[in-house]
Formats: structure tokens, C-alpha cells, sequence
């Protein structure tokens, strides 16, 4: 008798975020094809969070899949030192033209980690390299998250995620996330060198969110005070909060912004980050010293840079902007139903939404990625057909802009049935 996918795995992988003793068994799944994933005995699941959110466009879209078919037919990779190609050059000009702010220069790199590692290294090099050692210090919020690398942990709340290595991360200026009016902050101007956020929404942290106007006083006080701005737009960008980029709901724009996620459509790992003239200007120099040394075997990989173009072009689209409006609708909707149902009242909390995404918060236990009623939820939704993976008690919805209006309505009536479980 042959041996299932889910008992070969079980022997030799290794999965993300997946406590190693009474695990759950992983789903096998064989196919994807638009909002749903598809397991080997056939059964349909509504991704409903985009896959860690970064399908933006659905599962096994044919348009990306056949522009990357046809650049790997053409060039699958070379060294990105001292060669260029048609893909990285022209995704870096149709990006340059979309984003927010007065960005010059595209840097490549693999993943959401890695962009914001770059972002930092960037920006405290700005410094040194215009030879002043004072400004060496990071400003970071309270409840973020960034990424997985030493580097991202240190800009990362100490918390769960890090907690094994907290002794080993570099220091970093904490503040809470901004609020309107709040210019009370202590902080040393002086020696910091840039701050780093997530504009609005403060993803793995809990999909915090938090309002524009609050985070363009703090950005304001930054720009008074010399420090460099670095926008973690990982997960808010290309199109999650209702605009193409969070920063864009922001009078005051980024130096440095850092991108993944949505970049691809969720078909290949790449990553950017985008700087203004005034941070490249800082390595024109005869000194060879002040060479941003930064690089990886897969920059700027063809394949790569073939899906976000291709991904690019369809979110780019009339459709996929309807699209985005009506879930923007859609969830303000449903957010409006819960609160609006007694039965309710006392078993969620912190009911909000911003664009494509909503979330609230379940009252079992303490609030946090432990609590445990998350996967108990998973199981359930995934027993009815959806997938959702929440962050400990916190339930959110993220989906890929085409999900119809028909299934994200089985979405809700999945989370309801749930409820009142």
C-alpha cells in the first residue's frame, strides 16, 4: 500500500510557525486554481488569507504563469553584478513610477526579510558613510513585526517570535504605535538614524491598526529631526489597504520602502526595496569603502521579475480595482453585521477593517499568537470548506482579489457558524 503524501512528509520536513509535538496533520494539497487550494481527495478550500498574503491574484493564474514560462524559455538567471536585464530594469522603471514618494533607485533582493535587512543596512550606512557615527541608533514601534532574520527580529517587538534570542539582538528604540496629538515622545533625535514601520497596519503583530494622520505627525517629526524614514510595506503593499501602497493615505513619504509579498503575486520569492536620490547619492564616492556590500545569488532573478510584471499587470487592471472596492465594502459590511448581533457581544472584541483585510479579536484567554482557540478555529473553517489561520485569538480575513462576492459571503457565514458554535 502505497505511503500517503502526509505520512512522507511527516518523516522528513520541517514546517514554519508549526510546534513540533501534537501537530496537526499537514493537508496535502495537489492543486491550486484561483481563490481555492485543493487537496488530494479532491476537496475545495477558499484560501481566505491568501497564503500567508501573498496570492493576490489567486492560485495557478495562467496570464503569470505563461510570462514566466516564456522568460524561462529566454534567460532563467545570472550574477546581478556586472549584468542587467529587460525584466529587472523594466519592473524598477513601472515601479518607480507607481510608488509614493521620490524614489530613484531599486535595489533587488529574495523575500520580505531581506528587504527591510537592506532598508536598515541602507540607512544606518547613509550615515556613516557621510561620516557621521553618531547617528547609529533604530527607532521601531511597539507590536511590529518584520521579518525572521537576526537582523529583522532586533527591529521586531520582543515577544514570542524571538523570545530564544533576545540577548543576541542588537538595540533598538521602542515607541508605541502613534496616535493623534501625541508629540510627547522621548527620544534622543540625534542618534537615530532612521525608524522603521509598518504604515497603518501592523500585520503578524495582531493586525493592529492605526490611523494616518497620527503616523504623518511622527513622520513629520523625523523629517524635522534628520531621521530617515523606512515604510515595511511588505504586506500593505500592492493594494491590501485599499491604495495601491499604505504610505499613500500619508502626507509625509518614506525615504526607504520595503516590498515582497503581492510583488509576484505570490508565484516567486523577490523582493525591493527602493530608496530616494538622497540615500543613493551617499555611495557616489571615489572611496570604495562606502559600496553598499550587499548582494544575493538570486537578485533581480529573471523569473522573478517576469511574475511581478506580469503580476503588476493585472492589479493594475479596471477589473481588479472593482474587485478591490467590493471586498473593501464587503468587509466594512460584515464588520457592521457582527457588531450589530447580541449573540456577539461578549465573545469577540475590536471589530475593524482597512481595505481588503478585517479582523477582531475573540475573548478566550489572554490576547496573544499562543492562545490556542486559533487552531481550534483553523480545524473548524477547514472542516466547512475555508482556510483561516489566525493570529492566536486574533481571526482576520485577507483574500485574493477574486474571490467573488458569493464566496467571501461563505467566508463570513463560515466565521458566524463558528461563532456561534
Amino acid at each position: 500500500m502505497a505511503t500517503s503524501l502526509t505520512e512522507r512528509d511527516k518523516k522528513v520536513v520541517w514546517h514554519p510557525y508549526t510546534p513540533q509535538k501534537s501537530m496537526p496533520e499537514p493537508i496535502p494539497v495537489v492543486k491550486g486554481e484561483g481563490v481555492y487550494i485543493i487537496d488530494a481527495n479532491g476537496k475545495a478550500y477558499i484560501d481566505a488569507i491568501s497564503s500567508w498574503w501573498v496570492t493576490i491574484h489567486g492560485h495557478a493564474n495562467r496570464y503569470i504563469a505563461d510570462k514566466i514560462y516564456e522568460q524561462a524559455k529566454t534567460l532563467e538567471q545570472v550574477i546581478f553584478a556586472g549584468f542587467t536585464h529587460e525584466p529587472a530594469v523594466r519592473l524598477a522603471e513601472r515601479l518607480l513610477d507607481i510608488l509614493p514618494g521620490q524614489f530613484a533607485k531599486v535595489f533587488y533582493s529574495d523575500n520580505g526579510s531581506t528587504a527591510v535587512e537592506v532598508g536598515v543596512k541602507m540607512a544606518l550606512q547613509f550615515w556613516w558613510n557621510r561620516g557621521n557615527t553618531q547617528r547609529n541608533k533604530v527607532l521601531a514601534l511597539t507590536h511590529s513585526y518584520h521579518g525572521d532574520t537576526f537582523g529583522t527580529m532586533s527591529l521586531s517587538e520582543r515577544g514570542v517570535f524571538n523570545i530564544a534570542f533576545h540577548d543576541k539582538l542588537f538595540e533598538v528604540i521602542f515607541i508605541d504605535p502613534p496616535q493623534k496629538g501625541n508629540t510627547g515622545y522621548n527620544i534622543p533625535w540625534n542618534e537615530i538614524a532612521c525608524m522603521i514601520y509598518e504604515p497603518l497596519l501592523q500585520g503578524a503583530g495582531g493586525m493592529n491598526m492605526y490611523e494616518a494622520a497620527a503616523l504623518n505627525e511622527l513622520m513629520k517629526q523625523c523629517h524635522d529631526h534628520g531621521v530617515l524614514c523606512i515604510a515595511d510595506e511588505v504586506m500593505t503593499g500592492f493594494g491590501r489597504t485599499g491604495r495601491l501602497f499604505a504610505s499613500e493615505y500619508v502626507e509625509e513619504k518614506p525615504d526607504i520602502i520595503c516590498l515582497s509579498k503581492g510583488l509576484t503575486g505570490g508565484t516567486m520569492a523577490l523582493g525591493v526595496t527602493a530608496c530616494t536620490e538622497k540615500i543613493h547619492s551617499a555611495y557616489v564616492d571615489d572611496d570604495r569603502r562606502k559600496t553598499f556590500f550587499h548582494g544575493h545569488s538570486f537578485t533581480a532573478n529573471p523569473l522573478a521579475c517576469a511574475a511581478a510584471l506580469a503580476s503588476m499587470d493585472l492589479l493594475l487592471q479596471p477589473d481588479c480595482r472593482l474587485n478591490m472596492e467590493r471586498i473593501t465594502d464587503q468587509h466594512k459590511n460584515f464588520v457592521q453585521q457582527l457588531k450589530a448581533d447580541i449573540r456577539f457581544a461578549k465573545r469577540i472584541k475590536n471589530l475593524r477593517s482597512l481595505g481588503t483585510i478585517m479582523a477582531f479579536e475573540i475573548e478566550s484567554g489572554p490576547d496573544g499568537y499562543l492562545n490556542a482557540i486559533g487552531l481550534e478555529i483553523t480545524r473548524k473553517a477547514l472542516e466547512q470548506g475555508v482556510y483561516l489561520r489566525p493570529l492566536g485569538n486574533t481571526v482576520y480575513i485577507m483574500p485574493p482579489y477574486c474571490i467573488t462576492q458569493q464566496e467571501l459571503e461563505k467566508v463570513y457565514k463560515v466565521i458566524i457558524s463558528i461563532l456561534e458554535a
